[in-house]
């Protein structure tokens, strides 16, 4: 039987981001090399591993800002870096400080025009046909979609990090991404917000239809959500499902020492024998000589 010409144009069924091969250096030193990964429309992967293991790498990688120094990489079908615009991206941060009077609603705003003029457009004259008009439109649409409507309009610096975090979700959700690259959301939010937000997260990847790529520390808050992983370690990667990824004899292999994968009455999952180890929950910051980055150095 002869292929349906129309299903193999089909950009749907191109993966959002393959890797094959792939291999990152910096300043002389293989982060890690030989990874393979697809990332599906519609599909939540989230990238794991111990700090300094090259998750944030990963996604500067995507985006285009460091080059491959081996291998081949396919972002929405194209280079990496040529599809940016189709691309929501959220990087590693701290909380806003407290006198902070941007408001969470303009917050939204510079996912649309702040990487070109650097503050929010005023919105006078704004028409419903005009682009200001649509730009408010779509402004008011994704602060409903993660929930924010009601503390919108106060000034950032005064919410929650939780709060925070879901504004920040929809300024990157502004300009209708493909794919959404989300770096540590869940870093420094407590245990309730983390699950908020991983719930959020999974609720825009399929009603959205997003292909989204989120770097974690802990993946326990994101276990009833998940599509697959992606596990860095020793300079290399294996991806998969999390019962696939996330056992004793896996990571072994990986890590290259003995690991031990144990499960709480809760379900939660614990990983034993690697440092930091990122199936389970702790507090980060009290080891990590005040860095916040995982750039793989």
């Amino acid at each position: 039987m002869a292929a349906n010409p129309s299903s193999l144009a089909n950009p749907s069924s191109i993966p959002a981001v393959k890797l094959r091969g792939a291999a990152v250096r910096l300043g002389g030193k293989t982060i890690w090399s030989g990874v393979d990964v697809a990332v599906r429309n519609s599909e939540f992967v989230a990238v794991l591993g111990a700090n300094g293991s090259g998750k944030s790498t990963l996604l500067k990688m995507v985006l285009g800002a460091l080059p491959l120094a081996a291998g081949e990489v396919s972002v929405l079908g194209g280079p990496a870096g040529r599809e940016n615009a189709e691309i929501g991206y959220l990087p590693q941060r701290r909380s806003f400080d407290s006198g902070t009077r941007l408001r969470g609603s303009d917050v939204v705003r510079l996912g649309l025009d702040g990487d070109r003029w650097g503050l929010p457009l005023p919105f006078s004259s704004a028409g419903p046909g005009s682009r200001r008009g649509w730009a408010r439109q779509r402004i008011e649409e994704v602060i409903e979609l993660v929930g924010a409507r009601e503390y919108a309009d106060r000034p950032i610096g005064e919410l929650s990090g939780g709060e925070q975090q879901r504004l920040l979700i929809a300024q990157a959700l502004v300009r209708r991404p493909k794919l959404l690259l989300l770096d540590e959301p869940l870093d420094s939010l407590d245990l309730p917000n983390q699950a908020v937000v991983a719930a959020l997260v999974h609720e825009i990847c399929k009603g959205e239809g997003v292909a989204v790529l989120l770097v974690a520390h802990d993946v326990n808050p994101l276990l009833p959500y998940l599509d697959r992983v992606v596990y860095l370690a020793g300079g290399h990667a294996v991806a998969g499902t999390v019962e696939e990824v996330i056992t004793g004899e896996t990571l072994t292999g990986l890590y290259g020492l003995p690991v031990e994968v144990l499960k709480a009455s809760d379900g939660r999952l614990v990983v034993v024998g690697q440092p930091e180890a990122p199936a389970h929950h702790h507090d980060r910051h009290s080891h990590d000589h005040g860095g916040h980055g995982d750039h793989g150095h």
